[in-house]
């Protein structure tokens, strides 16, 4: 019998490549698989729904991950996804299986951080499911979001013209990432030295740490009067994140490396790394910003408001997805984010 690596599809090839038999059988079913989350019939208002894992090894590790920031961000990864269908989450389910080495004084860690996660953002635990594992902990979420119906937003609808726009800052995460990494290196090598993380590592740590889903920016595209025409929330890499939107809407896109908005600590720890900036931004991952496309004729409501950055634009899709550099140079973006497989 003929064996396939499911590294040779990746992780969305295997998704399409799993699901391409499954045909739509409910009314209610509005989207299914394919974008950040599925929309579901709900009235006036359309459920949007989205289930994210987690596994020890492989998204996490605890050398330098504290139970309860775990358990807020793992909360997060799924409510930025909800954000990204431009609607607000409501509630999440928890799932976990775990090795007999947690402790209840352990998930109890684990459990406050998603509880502060439910606090803060205004989230109801509904339910979920526990069970034992052979080796580590996963945890899987599904976050349960609502928006009127007109204003959820897909990643399909981008149109030659529109503006590509980015919230907050990227590569913080990643550099943080590596921050740690190189500390647990130093560690295992001589576990008596005591970390150095250096001068930019508050502001990056907590970006890896302790990311914040924009429900901010949902509120704040529903004061002014603004639907984006696609959207998707940043937890690959821009890069990454940009072709999804592409190859959705069937365009090309132009990013203005001026346009990428980076932080300064950013900026500096990445030098410091002997890293170009940019490239974090585009190829980093888990920053949870949102990546959205809006109509030129919303340019003036955009233009001014606070943590939104326009960075480039919508093409034909012949044109291909490019970076044009501060040094006026024009390269093809590669899509080299995240890769779960």
């Amino acid at each position: 019998m003929e064996r396939t690596d499911v590294n040779t599809l990746g992780e969305f090839g295997l998704i399409d490549h799993l699901t391409k038999g499954f045909t739509k059988k409910q009314d209610a079913t509005i989207l299914g698989v394919g974008d950040d989350a599925a929309i579901i019939a709900g009235g006036d208002e359309q459920i949007v729904v989205s289930t994210d894992m987690l596994v020890e090894g492989i998204h996490f590790d605890f050398t330098y991950t504290p139970l309860k920031h775990l358990g807020y961000k793992a909360v997060i990864v799924n409510l930025s996804d909800i954000c990204a269908m431009n609607a607000r989450p409501q509630q999440i389910t928890v799932s976990i299986a775990l090795s007999n080495r947690f402790s209840v004084e352990a998930l109890d860690e684990l459990y406050a951080g998603i509880k502060a996660a439910c606090d803060q953002y205004g989230v109801d635990l509904i339910g979920g499911d526990t069970t034992s594992s052979n080796k580590g902990l996963v945890i899987s979420i599904t976050a349960i979001g609502r928006a009127p119906a007109g204003r959820i937003t897909r990643r399909s609808g981008a149109k030659p013209g529109d503006l590509v726009c980015i919230t907050g800052s990227l590569g913080g995460a990643y550099l943080g990432l590596q921050l740690l990494e190189r500390e647990k290196q130093v560690f295992l090598e001589n576990p008596d030295m005591q970390p150095d993380m250096g001068e930019y590592a508050p502001t990056l740590l907590a970006r890896q740490l302790r990311p914040e889903a924009r429900t901010d920016m949902i509120d704040t595209f529903a004061k002014e009067g603004i639907v984006p025409t696609a959207m998707i929330d940043i937890s690959d890499g821009l890069a990454s994140e940009i072709f999804h939107i592409c190859k959705a809407s069937n365009v090309g896109a132009i990013i203005e490396e001026s346009g990428v908005p980076i932080s300064n600590d950013a900026q500096m720890q990445a030098l410091e790394f002997n890293l170009d900036p940019i490239t974090t931004a585009l190829s980093g991952g888990e920053d949870y910003e949102l990546l959205f496309t809006i109509d030129p004729k919303d340019t003036e409501k955009i233009r001014f408001l606070p943590d939104i950055y326009i960075a480039g634009e919508i093409v034909a899709r012949e044109d291909g997805v490019k970076l044009h550099t501060k040094g006026g140079n024009i390269h093809p973006i590669t899509a080299q984010g995240w890769n779960h497989f």
